[in-house]
């Protein structure tokens, strides 16, 4: 089995939020994929502008404008925009995820659509539109392609690219922009759009859903141009009888040449298309403009008028359905009726009439059950099956159960942080998402976690730290340390589940936790001990003290050392504290009258160091103490010089 190049976007992480997860479709300017909001765990799709576009300014603008388009609209039929922003040299734009088919899509599976389907579709594409008409803003891009339709049965509008500001006059700027098949005359040929121009496209799409095709056909894009610029769009019941007079006339209300003969906007239109509604869905015979001629517009603008001929009845404003005319092989007695026959005449064709109505409800009871059988299981729920749960079987069984449901399957490959490699890890559309039997879907088969880059995260805060560490697992508790380098708050060190430094690459939603500054462990030395305990306590740490000591620098109760018991140091951690005794103060011994070599060892024995004529030395006995200095009994700093005189010097 071969794989299609993996594109590699697949697996990036955007922006530090945005997992991208696979494709979903590609256009001229550009790329939209499924992706993952890590932020807040669901599922998104994210437009990416083409790369080759990043240095043109022009579309760069238009890009941004989608998105502070569509942005100003709240409307359950106008596609949501989330988020906007820019990673490096890349540009893109996040919207709610829809999975489905658009327009096009269903239009190329079924050709053409009942009048039912198309003003189901009709009602939510001008329900969105006339949103962005009412905060201002003309589409210019309308065309199947940008109508979604979604497994859940939405309808909504999107694509906003070339959206801009509706005023009276509102020119493109530059080439004629949006798709040809649906541009209004008066951007073919004065490069001008506003409420009026979304309206066309509308009525061009009208009737492509009726027709199966669209109104103008050419070799050339300007030779459809020039068809839209000179000629009156044709009604739809000329390819299709059956299509409704009411609209067959919507159509041409629509996409009248003169932008003055159209409606005002989506909303005029959307109040005419929910008056003829019920009459649409009622079952009635309903004439089309492939057999009648309007000397007035049922939707409040002017029809072209033709000459009436016997194949043809003139209508008037209200008028829905033909006169039934006289048979030919009753003769008229007189025009007024006041003949002998007119009676006879009125009964006759009374009860033709009524006969006439029984067949055609007949007919139409018949007509409705074939086709609601047929839509049912053609192109309503009946053709449609629930994608089975997949997640977390092998590719083999995973396939056989999709194709059990009716479905085609394609494999690709994507990364998944939860399910297992070799293992399904989902499918598009979703397991227990409504999909058309028949159709094709995407089975995805999991590679694992995707290995990505870590941040560098060390020396900011914890918060910031978090926030781009989002593609990982990150513990919700951070292990707290004490650090005279880095700032309280801030990040020490990242470690892995396993407690090990993280590399600079690491799998994706893989544990992390982090290593954060409680800030310098407090220095206490020379502090009253009291002092020193209270604020090491304050700090996280307990406190024990060793035996006391002399100094004769640091003053009694105060902290001598501090010493710590752990590298590095962590709440909870032990400090030992020394404290100072104070001084070590010895009193002078009374050895005044004492012969020399009973004085001497009592001054050394009391720890003093002594200053004395050193002849005592040789004849100690002969020599008697007269004085000391310091005096006996005065107090003096151990170690210190005590001098001795001796009687007779």
């Amino acid at each position: 089995m071969t794989t299609a190049p993996v594109d590699p976007m697949i697996g990036r992480l955007i922006d530090g939020r945005y997992q991208v997860r696979s494709r979903i479709a590609r256009g001229g300017m550009a790329t939209v994929y499924l992706a993952t909001d890590l932020r807040l765990e669901r599922r998104v799709a994210i437009k990416i502008m083409h790369g080759h576009l990043a240095d043109d300014n022009t579309f760069k603008t238009r890009f941004v404008q989608e998105a502070r388009s569509a942005a100003r609209l709240a409307h359950p039929n106008v596609v949501n925009v989330f988020d906007q922003g820019q990673d490096s040299d890349m540009a893109y734009l996040v919207m709610e995820y829809l999975p489905g088919i658009t327009l096009r899509d269903l239009l190329k599976d079924y050709k053409r659509l009942t009048p039912e389907q198309t003003v189901d579709i009709l009602d939510a594409v001008l329900a969105g539109l006339a949103a962005a008409h009412k905060a201002g803003i003309v589409h210019r891009d309308l065309k199947p392609e940008n109508v979604l339709l979604a497994d859940d049965g939405r309808i909504k509008l999107g694509d906003f690219g070339l959206a801009r500001a509706a005023s009276a006059n509102t020119a493109t700027g530059q080439a004629l922009l949006g798709t040809i098949a649906y541009l209004s005359p008066e951007l073919v040929t004065r490069g001008i759009a506003d409420a009026r121009s979304d309206i066309y496209a509308v009525g061009i799409m009208v009737y492509e859903m009726l027709t199966g095709e669209q109104p103008y056909v050419g070799e050339a894009p300007m030779a459809i141009a020039y068809q839209h610029a000179n000629d009156q769009v044709p009604m739809p019941s000329t390819k299709n009888p059956s299509v409704p007079v009411q609209l067959d006339e919507l159509v041409l209300w629509s996409t009248s040449r003169d932008p003055d003969a159209r409606p005002r906007d989506a909303k005029e239109m959307l109040d005419r298309l929910r008056q003829i509604e019920p009459e649409i869905r009622g079952g009635q015979l309903h004439a089309t403009q492939a057999t009648a001629v309007f000397t007035g517009s049922l939707l409040g603008a002017p029809v072209p008028l033709g000459a009436s001929t016997a194949a043809t009845t003139v209508l008037t404003g209200t008028a829905l359905a033909p006169t039934p005319l006289p048979s030919p092989a009753e003769p008229r007695s007189d025009v007024d009726g006041d003949g002998p026959d007119a009676a006879a005449l009125t009964t006759a064709a009374s009860k033709r009439r009524r006969r006439g109505y029984w067949i055609l409800a007949l007919v139409l009871v018949l007509t409705g059950l074939a086709a609601g059988t047929g839509w049912y299981f053609g192109a309503g729920p009946g053709s449609y099956a629930t994608v089975p749960q997949i997640v977390g079987e092998a590719p083999d069984d995973a396939r056989a159960a999709l194709v059990d449901a009716g479905f085609t399957v394609t494999d690709e490959q994507r990364s998944d942080p939860e399910v297992a490699e070799g293992l399904v890890s989902g499918s598009d559309p979703e397991p227990g998402a409504q999909a058309q039997r028949g159709s094709e879907l995407t089975m995805y088969i999991s590679t694992g976690p995707a290995i990505i880059a870590v941040p560098q995260v060390v020396g900011a805060p914890e918060a910031d730290a978090r926030t781009q560490l989002a593609a990982f697992d990150v513990s919700e508790k951070a292990v707290e340390q004490f650090s005279g380098d880095v700032p309280d708050g801030s990040v020490i060190a990242v470690l892995t589940g396993d407690g090990e430094p993280v590399p600079d690459q690491y799998a994706e939603r893989g544990k992390l936790s982090l290593v954060v500054s409680v800030g310098a462990v407090p220095p206490v030395e020379g502090a009253l001990a009291t002092d020193a305990e209270a604020k090491l306590t304050q700090a996280g740490l307990t406190v024990e003290y060793a035996d006391p000591v002399f100094d004769n620098e640091v003053p009694k109760d105060h902290v001598k050392t501090a010493d710590w018991t752990e590298d590095p140091m962590v709440p909870g951690s032990k400090v030992v504290l020394t404290v100072s005794k104070g001084p070590d103060l010895v009193a002078v011994p009374d050895v005044v009258g004492m012969n020399w070599g009973e004085a001497g060892p009592i001054l050394r024995d009391a720890g003093f160091e002594l200053s004395y004529n050193a002849i005592a030395d040789v004849v100690p006995g002969a020599f008697t103490v007269s004085k000391t200095s310091p005096a006996t009994g005065e107090s003096a700093l151990r170690g210190s010089e005590v001098t001795v005189n001796f009687a007779g010097f």
